[in-house]
């Protein structure tokens, strides 16, 4: 778990120094976790499968789920954990080789720390040896008195550590991208696995010796197939150039979407009245920005009928005949409207056109 918090960190400093958002690994880890641990005990059971099946079984069978007991294999943690990034980067919309990249340095330093759990058990210990820092393997866990051991999770430890330092220094001076940093993580935990595997003497894959073909122990032949295939995809994915996804865009904004505060984006709010709850229409509450065609409305006359020219305001009850002068008057106030002229004046109410005179001169008079 210290493992866990460790890689989590240093993969979330790596992801924001590369763009991504913050939170992003945070989130992703919590399948990886998951699908890691069991994919971890899914490997240790079948390759230690004898362990808890069949007539020589030291345990029983429902304790193939007793994680705590210990037995987690690697390659089935990074397996299936891998399995719980895809779906975690996939519903985010990101790369997967990125984040692979991103969280390489941090799993190598995490098995670093994890490693440390073997002595605390004292299992996956080396052959007997002679050296100054051989470990001392209590009878219980399978030693013998006075008989030194080699540390192997001491050595893979120390070896982790150096490729994480190595990782993080070559993706910084080669900007190894597409998942190709991964593909050297895999390479370089294979090389230096293959080499302690071989100093190990737990039996690994049966229950008093350990299972071997061609005189190479089954997580040897493991590091081999992993170590080519690691270097095969490093060499292959070398002339990528796509660009590889870490801050998607923000669905509710999507990239040909205005911005809110944009120019045009306030033209088109002003222009568009709001409807209140009566289905009347609200002036909008932000003011729209002067057009050419506010321009135009504003030198046009307004109608004739919310002009009030002093005729009207004099006298209300000018007959028909007498818009002539009052057409007259507004003129003179600066009117554009003119009314028509007197000979197209029908008179009203049998009104003629000598009545229309005394009533002019009774109001001239007036």
């Amino acid at each position: 778990m210290l493992g866990v918090i460790v890689a989590v960190w240093l993969s979330e400093r790596r992801w924001q120094a590369r763009g991504g958002q913050k939170g992003t690994i945070v989130d992703i880890a919590v399948p990886a976790v998951i699908f890691g641990l069991i994919g971890g005990r899914l490997y240790h059971v079948i390759t230690d499968w004898q362990t808890y099946f069949g007539s020589r079984a030291i345990k029983e069978p429902i304790q193939a789920l007793f994680i705590w007991e210990g037995g987690l294999g690697i390659w089935g943690a990074v397996s299936l954990g891998a399995l719980g990034v895809w779906f975690a980067v996939r519903k985010r919309g990101i790369s997967m080789s990125a984040v692979a990249d991103t969280v390489a340095p941090g799993i190598i330093f995490a098995q670093a720390i994890g490693r440390w759990g073997n002595w605390f058990n004292q299992e996956l210990y080396g052959s007997p040896t002679t050296l100054p820092w051989g470990l001392e393997i209590d009878v219980d866990h399978g030693g013998e008195p006075g008989v030194l051991y080699h540390p192997t999770f001491l050595y893979e430890s120390l070896w982790d550590v150096a490729l994480g330092f190595v990782l993080i220094f070559a993706g910084r001076r080669f900007a190894l991208h597409h998942g190709r940093l991964f593909a050297l993580y895999v390479a370089g935990y294979t090389l230096g696995r293959f080499w302690i595997e071989g100093l190990r003497i737990d039996p690994v894959g049966g229950v008093d010796h350990a299972v071997t073909f061609l005189g190479l122990r089954i997580n040897q032949w493991t590091s081999i197939v992993l170590f080519v295939a690691a270097l095969a995809y490093f060499w292959l994915a070398r002339k990528r150039d796509s660009v590889e996804i870490v801050a998607p865009a923000d669905p509710a904004h999507p990239a040909d979407q205005a911005d809110a505060d944009s120019e045009d984006t306030r033209d088109t709010a002003a222009e568009e009245p709001t409807s209140t709850d009566d289905g009347e229409a609200a002036p909008s509450p932000r003011p729209a920005a002067p057009s050419s065609s506010d321009d135009e409305a504003a030198d046009a006359p307004a109608p004739a009928t919310e002009k009030t020219t002093d005729a009207e305001a004099a006298d209300t009850d000018v007959p028909a005949p007498a818009a002539e002068k009052a057409g007259k008057a507004a003129e003179d106030d600066g009117a554009t409207d003119t009314p028509p002229p007197a000979d197209d004046v029908t008179p009203a109410d049998g009104v003629g056109a000598s009545d229309a005179e005394v009533v002019t001169k009774e109001k001239n008079s007036r």
